[in-house]
């Protein structure tokens, strides 16, 4: 299956039993969420509607979202993470339970996109010093024949550190040469794919847990990761969405595999960034982009590369079409570029600050922790840019 097919599949199924297509929203959380600096799940713009307010789409939801996770950062370039990717979802907000929702997973991946039973194993949590064990889940597993892996807080899903979360069960798939063996939490050749979380209880800020008014469900499925196991690709990078990067970065740039990985995840990202509004700084969300572009530009004159200069200007359409243009239309593709450039002058220009001001300074002492922290207070020059520098 390509993109679009992969898609319609996951979504159509849904909508078969009831759900409303929730359109895609900013990369930005709503109004008011200071909670996450980015939408790093599905589940962030439909928040008060698990808490109980009415959806004006109804009790049953399908859709695409996309999110931005920097919690994997220093992870991009293996086979499986992304700064920004797709994420598949499903919604019940106070209609069904687990066990429907477990049930229609199995189906949809064994019917819809024909997984055989013995590439899948899931984990349940199992409990903890405030819940108990997650018993329909353990029982629905069991009713249908899948090996279950019991664990604790790695299946316990939170919004944030207050608000609405619950224990999850998580659909592995094996990637490995042969049959499968061992288990998700003892062999990383089983990917996850698909997370459904049961969402039972709202946390309060002293950490406390009181139930919700309504059990909802939140389901999300990395879609890159789902063409990953149906395309038999080796990466993430090797589905059919990144077709466009990989035909044009290694003509570019000769670099080595996560090297280029890491350079077509962070422009990527960074054009969606930009795409939804944001531009770098030196906090927040700014921030997050200019970290961004800044590990791309260090990695190309490091290696004494050509810069930005020649990226196409496709890529940034294309980029910009797959995700979708922000709330209003968005920045053109040129627009985008435009800003990237001149994050990349701004670059140049502290590498010149940078070598000036080491030049001053005795060699010992430039990577003293001390000395770093000052140059990047006082000076703006991030901890990585003088290591380069000295290099």
């Amino acid at each position: 299956m390509n993109t679009r097919e992969t898609i319609s599949t996951f979504t159509g199924f849904y909508r078969e039993h009831g759900h409303e297509l929730s359109p895609s929203q900013s990369l930005l959380p709503p109004r008011g969420d200071d909670s996450v600096l980015f939408t790093t799940s599905g589940m962030h713009h439909l928040t008060p509607y698990l808490l109980g307010r009415p959806h004006p789409l109804g009790r049953r939801l399908t859709g695409v979202q996309r999110c931005l996770r920097t919690t994997d950062l220093d992870e991009v370039g293996d086979p499986t993470h992304l700064t920004v990717f797709e994420m598949l979802g499903s919604w019940s907000l106070g209609d069904y339970g687990s066990r429907q929702s477990l049930r229609w997973g199995y189906r949809l991946l064994r019917e819809g996109f024909g997984l055989r039973p013995e590439q899948l194993y899931v984990t349940v949590f199992g409990g903890d010093e405030q819940v108990g064990p997650d018993v329909e889940s353990l029982e629905t597993w069991g009713d249908l024949g899948v090996p279950v892996e019991v664990l604790s807080e790695d299946n316990w899903w939170s919004n944030g550190p207050t608000g609405p979360c619950g224990p999850d069960s998580e659909i592995f798939v094996w990637t490995g040469v042969g049959e499968p063996r061992d288990t998700p939490g003892t062999n990383s050749d089983w990917v996850e794919i698909w997370n459904h979380v049961m969402m039972r209880y709202e946390r309060l800020s002293d950490g406390s847990l009181v139930p919700l008014p309504q059990v909802g469900i939140d389901t999300g499925m990395g879609l890159e990761r789902l063409l990953t196991i149906l395309q038999g690709t080796d990466s993430v990078y090797d589905c059919d969405v990144f077709q466009p990067w990989r035909e044009t970065v290694p003509t570019l740039w000769p670099l080595d595999l996560r090297e280029r990985r890491v350079v077509v995840d962070h422009l990527r990202s960074s054009m969606v960034v930009v795409g939804d509004g944001v531009r770098p700084s030196n906090t927040g969300r700014g921030y997050v982009l200019r970290r961004l572009l800044r590990r791309v530009l260090t990695i190309l004159w490091r290696q004494n590369l050509t810069l930005l200069d020649e990226l196409p200007l496709d890529l940034y359409t294309h980029t910009l079409d797959r995700f979708g243009r922000s709330p209003g239309g968005g920045p053109t593709p040129d627009q985008v570029r435009q800003v990237v450039l001149e994050e990349q002058r701004r670059f140049v220009g502290v590498l010149e600050r940078g070598r000036k001001l080491l030049s001053r300074l005795p060699r010992e002492e430039v990577l003293d922790d001390r000395t770093l922290r000052y140059l990047h207070e006082t000076h703006g020059l991030p901890r990585e840019i003088v290591e380069v520098l000295v290099r």
